[in-house]
């Protein structure tokens, strides 16, 4: 259920992720441009309508469409979406998510159906009328039926989130997001469910909570305080430089290990989040875009003018009841490690040898492809991929990582990228994903494609025993 979760987290997320930076762009303008904002000025405030109506909801939809059909997939899940959009008076942004990836299976399965069946010639005519015809059917489907349902349920979940603030309940959502976000469902619950109930908000508020509730790097930053203050190993040894690229870089994901090798400081980032999240409501806290990554300078840059203080004091408040509540967990747990060497660091080890790849024989359904396999076995490696949910954020700061450590070995001649895991390129060599990701990349990568586990993005042993197979 959890790998499952995540594929459709990820795909979510997939959809919004690419178009983060015209939605910074948009809550930029808002910041900055409507009555209430930095600097007031009516005529550029005209902008912030037709942006959030129109720009924003067509984009999800193309990347939708992209996602399930590429190009081609694209474009009929961006027209599709404009029949969602037009018949409706709210941001479309759960129509075009929707729309968008409908759309592109529509038209892959169209494509499928005809294919080889086309007289030489009449290619590109039959493509672009097909194409064509369908964008209009979807349109007018979109537009007449399923724009009005979706509108219908925009507006309930509008109205069930405004009842949860109002009955002071939102903390109670910590519960949720907290062990949701180290089961590495962060983006989906940040991108796909708070995203689209927040720029409904700011439309008709200015700002929102719901951009906070997710994105606050308070409860993260008070656990590896914690680690940083009473832990031992290499717990302790790595805890300042995740708390910079957690705190000032935005990549939560760095302090998830940090929980799942001592599942009880889940409670610590549960009770900062919910002190967090009740801080934010009392101060009527809000932010006027998604910030990502959840950085101090994102949420800082995406807050509202006069709304400082209600966001610095509710991450300030996470983290000291993150901290607090989680130091007790990390020190009697660093009572049982080795001041030398770690626990963590062993098991890390170890990981590394488990998940070490499997001899020929070994390898079950992959067997099928020996050539490839036996290729790849032979040491001629010619591109890495990090796979993370939705292909930034962790896999990003990786890559950059690794490529480092490939050019002090003298090995630049690799090919190191960054990919969502359900996209993963089918000539990768060598497959680097979080700990909980590793299965599901194992089914996306081709057969033969070795696939490792990482728990500690930085200084992980898994780089070096990579290295030394290239």
């Amino acid at each position: 259920m959890r790998e499952s979760l995540q594929k459709f987290g990820g795909f979510l997320a997939g959809m919004v992720i690419p178009n983060i930076s015209a939605i910074i762009c948009w809550g930029f303008i808002t910041a900055f441009f409507i009555p209430t904002g930095w600097v007031p000025d009516e005529y550029l405030a005209k902008l912030v309508g037709p942006m959030i109506q129109y720009l924003l909801p067509t984009l999800i939809g193309f990347s939708g469409g992209r996602l399930v059909y590429g190009l081609r997939g694209g474009v009929i899940g961006a027209t599709a979406t404009m029949g969602v959009i037009v018949g409706s008076t709210i941001p479309m942004f759960i129509g075009a998510m929707i729309m968008g990836p409908f759309g592109g299976w529509v038209i892959k399965k169209w494509d499928e159906m005809i294919e080889n069946k086309i007289p030489t010639g009449f290619e590109m005519l039959v493509n672009n009328f097909s194409g064509g015809i369908l964008g209009m059917i979807l349109v007018l489907l979109a537009y007449n039926i399923i724009g009005p349902v979706v509108a219908s349920l925009a507006t309930f979940l509008g109205n069930t989130a405004k009842v949860i603030t109002e009955a002071k309940l939102l903390p109670l959502l910590a519960l949720l997001i907290e062990p949701g976000k180290v089961l590495f469902l962060n983006n989906a619950i940040n991108h796909g469910v708070f995203s689209p109930i927040g720029i409904a908000e700011v439309k008709e508020f200015g700002k929102s909570i719901f951009f906070l509730l997710e994105a606050n790097p308070g409860p993260g930053l008070g656990l590896l305080l914690a680690y940083w203050v009473f832990g031992k190993g290499m717990g302790k040894q790595s805890a300042p430089g995740a708390i910079i690229i957690h705190f000032l870089g935005g990549i939560h994901e760095i302090y998830f290990p940090y929980v799942l090798m001592n599942p009880l400081c889940l409670i610590g980032v549960i009770a900062g989040g919910m002190a967090a999240d009740l801080t934010f409501l009392l101060l009527n806290a809000g932010l006027v875009a998604t910030p990502s990554p959840g950085s101090i300078f994102t949420l800082i840059a995406m807050t509202p003018k006069g709304g400082l203080f209600g966001v610095l004091a509710g991450i300030t408040v996470g983290t000291i009841v993150s901290f607090l509540v989680s130091s007790p967990f990390v020190r009697a747990y660093s009572g049982n490690v080795d001041e030398q060497s770690g626990a963590d660091f062993a098991s890390a080890q170890q990981l590394v040898k488990s998940l070490k790849p499997s001899k020929v024989g070994e390898q079950g359904p992959q067997a099928a492809n020996s050539q490839t396999l036996a290729t790849k076995e032979a040491g001629l490696v010619k591109k890495i991929v990090f796979a993370c949910e939705a292909g930034m954020g962790s896999s990003v700061m990786a890559v950059s990582v690794l490529k480092k450590k490939l050019a002090q070995a003298g090995k630049k001649d690799i090919e190191v990228i960054h990919s969502p895991v359900n996209q993963i390129p089918q000539d990768a060599d060598i497959v680097l994903t979080a700990m909980g990701l590793v299965e599901s990349a194992r089914k996306i990568a081709s057969p033969g494609t070795r696939v490792y586990g990482v728990q500690d993005f930085i200084n992980s042993p898994v780089y070096d025993e990579v290295i030394k197979q290239c």
